[in-house]
């Protein structure tokens, strides 16, 4: 992957109840179609389906930076938070 400032090319995925935890890399195509924390996020929630209970187990929630994180950039490092809400 490009070198895309915050997102290090990893995103962690923890499960909750199994106290699990996983990395994975971020797709390049993603990456470049969803830019930023909050776009991801909404990518990687909506995922498992439009039709995730939202206070169910399986719905995600996201701790999302986005591509400026970690840089010298101005207000750059802020997060988004998403999930589904009911």
């Amino acid at each position: 992957m490009t070198e895309m400032g915050g997102y290090r090319d990893r995103v962690a995925q923890v499960d909750l109840g199994g106290g699990e935890v996983s990395y994975r890399g971020i797709d390049d195509d993603d990456a470049e179609k969803y830019i930023g924390a909050r776009g991801l996020g909404v990518k990687y929630v909506f995922d498992k389906g439009p039709d995730v209970d939202p206070l169910g187990p399986e719905n995600r929630l996201a701790f999302m930076t986005g591509p400026l994180t970690g840089t010298q950039t101005v207000m750059s490092g802020r997060i988004a938070l998403v999930t589904k809400s009911p």
